[in-house]
């Protein structure tokens, strides 16, 4: 799954994990990432931080509160590159922080670490 307010990100990630042969969901605020995630349960999550109403690291906490969607993998995806930024990405219970810029070589084989075990 992609959660971001940006479409070229939800395009570009989206179009890397098709190619990889994985099912792609999206949501481009908070709120609907957060629904669908609920709803869905996807095993891997790319979430943007900056987002309007809801934020990319309630999602997370929400997300890794929920004792029925604490499993999924959370990447946080984002143009904030301080180690503050990522510090609080880590407490929000992210699994992982990248920033963008981000090489797509690098999310297919994250995409295989992560999902084909």
């Amino acid at each position: 799954m992609v959660c971001d307010d940006d479409l070229h990100v939800i395009e570009t990630v989206g179009l890397v994990a098709r190619e990889e042969g994985y099912e792609v969901i999206s949501a481009e605020d908070g709120t609907e990432g957060l629904r669908l995630a609920r709803e869905q349960h996807p095993d891997l999550l790319f979430l943007d931080v900056m987002m309007g109403e809801t934020d990319g690291l309630e999602v997370c906490k929400a997300l890794k509160a929920d004792p029925a969607t604490h499993h999924i993998y959370v990447i946080l995806l984002t143009a904030m590159g301080q180690s503050s930024d990522a510090e609080k990405g880590y407490c929000a219970g992210a699994d992982e922080y990248l920033t963008k810029p981000y090489a797509p070589r690098f999310l297919r084989k994250r995409l295989h670490e992560i999902l084909d075990t």
